[in-house]
């Protein structure tokens, strides 16, 4: 497979599964936009994208204002004159039980989780729609398919809306020859996700290795990603 040619727009790209979709696109050909509120992180990722020979811009960008959504595009527009692929990736969360959380943690979690999602996906699509192509990835997860696991209730109902959202957009945009998919990752190693596992820990009174060796026990493969 070759992306030579094809613009692609990451978000959440300075870490994790971000970055190494960026990377990915990067070495496959693509030419990419390194979108993350992290400024100094995004720019880490495009300078590592340079090993491939390929060109990369980094937009620094909160995907949950609609100005910095705009600008995000404008800026991937003015770089590369277009956008083939959209990998609508970024998200935050917390480790809490459900009594825990606040009004405050539901609004930033769905502010990126949800509302950054459809914002990008809607900005991105109106310039796909005009030239009747596009591809457009959304990163959900298996927390918002009922993974026990989960950082909290509140991610999980993020990551729902991003599966549900997904099946809609799909249906209304494919006649405009716009693919759009979710991915549900399952336990993947990222520094986030580390985080979370150290919260855990610490709440059930054991070690970080002892946490790790709970969390992979029901994956068949007895790993993480």
């Amino acid at each position: 497979m070759t992306l030579s040619g094809k613009v692609a727009l990451v978000t959440g790209a300075a870490s994790g599964i971000g970055r190494a979709c960026a990377l990915a696109l990067a070495e496959a050909g693509a030419q990419v936009v390194v979108a993350d509120i992290n400024a100094a992180g995004a720019q880490a990722t495009t300078d590592a994208i340079a090993a491939f020979q390929r060109r990369a811009v980094a937009v620094p960008t909160d995907v949950g204002d609609l100005g910095q959504i705009d600008r995000m595009v404008l800026q991937a527009l003015a770089a590369f004159g277009q956008i083939d692929i959209l990998v609508n990736n970024a998200g935050v969360t917390r480790r809490a039980d459900i009594m825990e959380l606040t009004e405050a943690d539901w609004d930033r979690i769905h502010r990126v989780n949800a509302k950054g999602v459809f914002f990008c996906l809607q900005r991105v699509a109106r310039e796909m729609i005009s030239r009747r192509t596009g591809r457009i990835i959304n990163i959900a997860s298996i927390a918002g398919k009922g993974y026990a696991g989960t950082s909290n209730a509140a991610y999980a109902a993020s990551k729902g809306a991003v599966i549900s959202l997904t099946r809609t957009a799909s249906q209304q945009l494919a006649k405009y020859d716009i693919n759009v998919n979710s991915i549900c990752p399952g336990v993947t190693r990222t520094a986030l996700s580390n985080e979370n596992l150290a919260v855990r820990a610490r709440e059930a009174g054991v070690t970080v290795e002892e946490m790790e060796r709970l969390r992979v026990a029901d994956i068949p493969l007895g790993r993480a990603n």
